[in-house]
C-alpha cells in the first residue's frame, strides 16, 4: 500500500536464457557491450542526418522535415530507454518506481503515436509531389503537423492508470510497454476503452489513410513516364520499409502484450531487444543510404572527416 510502489522488471530474462547468475551480467557480459555499443552510434547517426538536414537549405522541405522529426524521436526514445537498462544491467535487482514506469510508458507511446502520425504526413507529401507536381508547394505551403495531439491523449490515459490499484509488481518486460497492464487488478474500463479509441485514431486510421496513398501514388506512377516510376520508387520506398518495420512491432505490442498471451520468454526477449536496439538504427540507415539528397551530404561530410 505504498504511495510509490517499485516494481521488478522483466530483465531476469537474460536469465532464463542464458543460464547464468545475476552476478555474471556485469560490464564484461555480451548483452551489457552491446547495449552500450548501440547506444554510442544511435543518438549520434541520427542526430548527424538531423543536423545535415538542418544546415543545408536544399533539404529544408516537407518531406526532409519530418524525416528530421523521425529522427529526433528516435533520439528522444533511445535516452528515455537506454540509461535505465543500463542501470538494470549493472544491478543486482531490477526495479522501478511505478511513476517512473508511467512516465516512461507515456514517452515510448507518445512517440509511436507521432511516429504514425509522420508517417501519414510523408505519405500526404509523396502523393502531390508525385501525382501534383505543378500543385505540390501550394498544397504543402498550407499543411501542418501536430505532435500535441497524441502525446496529451496518452497523457490523459497514464494519469488514468495511476489511480489504479496493483497486485502485481513483477513487470514482463525490461521496459514499460502495455505489459504495465498486467498489474493492475482490475483493469479500468474508461482507461481500455479511452485506450481502444487512442489506438484507432493515431494508429489504424493513420495507417489506413498510408495505405490508401500510396496504393493511389503506385496506381498513378505506374500509369507514367519512367522518371515518375524512378521518383516513387526512390522516395517511397524508405517509408514504406520503416512503415512496416514499425508497424510489425506494433502488432506484436498490442496482440502478445495487451492481451497477456503465453509468449515464450526468450521469443519475447529478443523481440524486445529488437525494439529496443535495432529498430532506432534502421531509420538513419533507410534514410542515409535511400534518400538520395541525404546520402549525397552524408558521402561529403564522410569526406570531410
Amino acid at each position: 500500500n505504498r504511495d510509490k510502489p517499485e516494481i521488478s522488471s522483466g530483465l531476469s530474462l537474460f536469465e532464463d536464457i542464458t543460464h547464468q547468475p545475476r552476478l555474471a551480467m556485469r560490464p564484461c557480459s555480451r548483452p551489457l557491450n552491446r547495449i552500450r555499443n548501440m547506444q554510442t552510434i544511435i543518438a549520434p547517426s541520427n542526430s548527424i542526418i538531423i543536423y545535415l538536414i538542418l544546415i543545408h537549405k536544399n533539404l529544408h522541405e516537407p518531406m526532409y522535415i519530418f524525416i528530421a522529426a523521425l529522427l529526433l524521436n528516435v533520439v528522444i526514445y533511445s535516452t528515455t530507454i537506454y540509461p535505465k537498462l543500463l542501470i538494470d544491467f549493472l544491478s543486482e535487482k531490477q526495479i522501478i518506481s511505478y511513476s517512473a514506469c508511467l512516465f516512461q510508458f507515456f514517452i515510448i507511446y507518445s512517440l509511436g503515436c507521432s511516429e504514425f502520425f509522420l508517417l501519414a504526413a510523408m505519405a500526404y507529401d509523396r502523393y502531390p509531389a508525385i501525382c501534383k507536381p505543378l500543385q505540390y508547394p501550394t498544397i504543402m505551403r498550407k499543411s501542418t503537423v501536430t505532435w500535441l495531439v497524441p502525446a496529451t491523449s496518452i497523457a490523459v490515459q497514464a494519469i488514468g492508470m495511476a489511480k489504479s490499484k496493483l497486485c502485481s509488481f513483477h513487470l514482463k518486460s525490461i521496459f514499460c510497454n502495455n505489459t504495465i497492464y498486467t498489474l493492475q487488478c482490475v483493469r479500468s474500463k474508461l482507461v481500455t476503452v479511452f485506450g481502444i479509441v487512442c489506438y484507432f485514431d493515431f494508429v489504424i486510421l493513420p495507417l489506413l489513410f498510408i495505405v490508401f496513398t500510396y496504393t493511389k501514388i503506385f496506381i498513378v506512377s505506374y500509369h507514367s513516364c519512367k522518371e515518375i516510376k524512378k521518383k516513387a520508387a526512390e522516395t517511397c520506398l524508405p517509408h514504406i520499409l520503416v512503415l512496416v518495420s514499425f508497424s510489425c512491432f506494433g502488432v506484436y505490442d498490442v496482440t502478445i502484450a495487451r492481451v497477456e498471451s503465453d509468449f515464450p520468454k526468450t521469443a519475447r526477449f529478443i523481440v524486445s531487444l529488437q525494439l529496443i536496439l535495432y529498430q532506432p538504427l534502421f531509420n538513419p540507415l533507410i534514410y542515409g543510404l535511400k534518400m538520395k539528397e541525404i546520402s549525397k551530404h552524408l558521402k561529403r561530410l564522410t569526406l570531410m572527416l
